[in-house]
């Protein structure tokens, strides 16, 4: 069990999107451009993506180290992980390891709807349970809109994604189940994203390095 109440996060959730404003539209703008991208490939939309991905990891760090940090000491171990998650996604910009392309596929469509639940479904899910703006989580700048949205995009690749790029993500989102706990019930999404979006990344490039 966490050591907080709902109401307790909530009120972060408040401070935090009042002290950040207005990074939350600009964090949409490279949520789209994200996408976009990873639809309309270019030859530098490896590169890009992965920075958009490292630098909303790095933002969302924050949301540890200084926000929940207030509430939860241990903030700052998850924090920390988030850096290094930024770290390998800027490392795959700097030296391109991620390739994304859309294709007809079922991989394809549970990612676009992973994004589009991480970009819409979530406030709107909130909104209506009683999370609402500022009390919610902003998407692309805290941890559990994130881990779904770059589940999405990790579902779009066209290469076979290194397992070391979706470690974290994926034990993060195991972690999913501590907020529901408390009434934060729009993560339930993190946990499921971050099972169901392992296991079909993993299924599907097994079955690319067999052919």
């Amino acid at each position: 069990m966490l050591p907080f109440t709902l109401e307790d996060l909530l009120e972060v959730f408040q401070t935090y999107n009042q002290a950040i404003w207005p990074m939350q539209i600009v964090a949409y703008v490279l949520g789209v451009v994200a996408v976009l991208l990873a639809i309309r490939k270019t030859g530098f939309s490896g590169r890009t993506i992965a920075g958009i991905l490292s630098f909303l990891w790095l933002f969302s760090a924050g949301f540890f180290t200084f926000a929940l940090v207030q509430i939860y000491k241990p903030a700052y171990i998850f924090g920390a992980l988030f850096i290094v998650q930024a770290a390998i996604f800027l490392a795959c910009a700097i030296k391109p390891r991620l390739s994304f392309g859309v294709g007809r596929n079922a991989y394809s469509v549970v990612g676009l709807l992973f994004i589009a639940f991480a970009m819409i479904g979530y406030p709107v899910l909130g909104h209506f349970i009683g999370h609402r703006f500022p009390q919610s989580p902003p998407f692309g700048l805290t941890p559990c809109p994130l881990s779904v949205f770059t589940f999405g995009l990790l579902l779009l690749t066209d290469r076979r994604v290194p397992k070391w790029v979706i470690a974290i993500p994926f034990l993060y989102a195991l972690g999913g189940i501590l907020p529901v706990s408390i009434g934060v019930t729009e993560d339930l999404a993190m946990l499921l994203g971050g099972l169901a979006g392992t296991a079909m990344i993993l299924f599907r490039d097994s079955k690319r390095s067999e052919s």
